[in-house]
This record gives C-alpha cells, sequence and structure tokens, in this order.
C-alpha cells in the first residue's frame, strides 16, 4: 500500500535538500524531480530497516508541514513493500529434497537448483522480475 509522506523541499546550492519531518530524516536531489525521488527512496530504506530491527513504521502526518519561504512542502510517494522487493538483495538458504535419479540428471545436465527454483516461485507466485 502506497503511503504518502509530506515533505520540505529547500532550494540550495546545487538542487534542493529535502526534510521528512514525520521520520527525521534528510536527502538531496539535484532538481526538484530528483529530489521527490531520493525523498521517497530515502523513505523507503528508512521503513524496511525500521521493519528489519522489529520497529513500527509511523504513519505519514494528514497535513503538510508549515514552511518558510523559499521552502515548498509536497509529498512523497513509497510503497514499503514494492520497496522491499525492489531493493531487498538478501538471499537465505534452503534445503530441499528429491529423488536422487533427478538430482543426478540435473547435475550432469548442470542445472543451477537455485535459479530453477527461483524461477519455480516467482512463476507459481506469480511474481515478475523487476
Amino acid at each position: 500500500m502506497k503511503q504518502a509522506y509530506p515533505i520540505i523541499l529547500t532550494p540550495s546550492e546545487h538542487g534542493y535538500v529535502v526534510y521528512v519531518p514525520d521520520l527525521d530524516i534528510n536527502t538531496e536531489g539535484k532538481d526538484l524531480a530528483d529530489a521527490i525521488d531520493m525523498a521517497a527512496d530515502a523513505i523507503g530504506l528508512w521503513g524496511i530497516s525500521a521493519q528489519d530491527l522489529g520497529r513500527e513504521i509511523p504513519a505519514p502526518s494528514a497535513a503538510l508541514p508549515a514552511c518558510a519561504p523559499p521552502q515548498t512542502a509536497s509529498y512523497a510517494l513509497v510503497d514499503f513493500d514494492a520497496y522491499r522487493r525492489a531493493n531487498d538483495m538478501r538471499t537465505v538458504r534452503k534445503n530441499v529434497t528429491l529423488q536422487s535419479w533427478l538430482n543426478d540428471l540435473a547435475e550432469k545436465a548442470g542445472v543451477n537448483f537455485s535459479q530453477v527454483l527461483q524461477d519455480a516461485l516467482k512463476q507459481r507466485l506469480g511474481v515478475t522480475d523487476r
């Protein structure tokens, strides 16, 4: 599910500095669009890191924060589940059981068991590559 987090964009010499008040984090971007993208990335990374540590991700504030000129307030959209799928490249080890004759045939054919399992799981679960 997508969340819209309020952000404050402050022009700088090389683009924009971005502050996410709900999470007390900063990032920057070379232009307005890049700054908003970088804010979404920073929020996504912060969120999945918090989840990995067993902490809850705070809900975004409902209103834009007050800011002073030349600052601008906006929103950055993030989907934590999609962010994790796109950026979490950790691997886990799984032990599988199969008949020895099938194992022998696959080894002789040079089959990469991990790749076959990943491909089969993606197909079964309807998951597409990024």
